[in-house]
């Protein structure tokens, strides 16, 4: 599990870092640029990539806490794992699509199809992870993400402008497994 999380650690880094890839490049300017013309051509990619990081980055801090719940794993969890790294790895294509059409509606179905199946594969090797062991607050904080994916999508659907909004509630799993932990100790 020490060379996985070595290699996690690196795939993560590096997906991270190739976010910034699509950006465009100051070339694109045949002179210096207006605000406006900064705020046309960077809009877009700026907010896909932010959204993008801060999502890579929850995962990546969930797997290196889940990895040290279960610092021990079998084949078949080394494996589902790096079906997960090869998630993250696709998630700059996906981010460079979504930066690239962010208001298409299959383009925002991708990605949030894509944000999904990050958010499931964290999930169930969480639920490995706690095999045997009562834990509710980890649960939840596992497990909200896929559903707020999941809603996201269905959102990018109908409305795709709107979809990365509803994707930002993500960011509340910690708070809703904190909840989750409060409500089942009382009960």
């Amino acid at each position: 599990m020490r060379r996985l999380e070595m290699l996690s650690n690196t795939i993560f880094g590096v997906a991270m870092t190739l976010l910034a890839y699509d950006l465009p490049k100051a070339s694109s300017f045949t002179k210096a640029p207006a605000w406006m013309d900064l705020v046309n051509v960077y809009a877009q990619p700026v907010i896909a990539l932010t959204i993008s990081f801060v999502v890579a980055g929850m995962f990546w801090f969930s797997h290196h806490r889940r990895l040290a719940v279960a610092p021990e794993a079998g084949r078949s969890v080394v494996f589902l794992n790096l079906l997960f790294l090869l998630s993250i790895i696709i998630l700059p294509v996906t981010n460079g699509l979504y930066g690239s059409y962010r208001l298409d509606g299959v383009v925002a179905v991708i990605y949030g199809f894509h944000l999904t199946m990050i958010a499931a594969l964290n999930a169930m090797l969480w639920i490995l992870a706690l095999r045997g062991r009562s834990d509710p607050q980890l649960l939840v904080t596992a497990l909200f993400p896929v559903f707020v994916f999941v809603l996201g999508t269905a959102v990018a659907f109908i409305a795709p402008k709107v979809a990365q909004f509803t994707w930002c509630l993500a960011f509340f799993a910690a708070p809703s497994g904190w909840l989750a932990g409060r409500r089942l100790s009382r009960a």
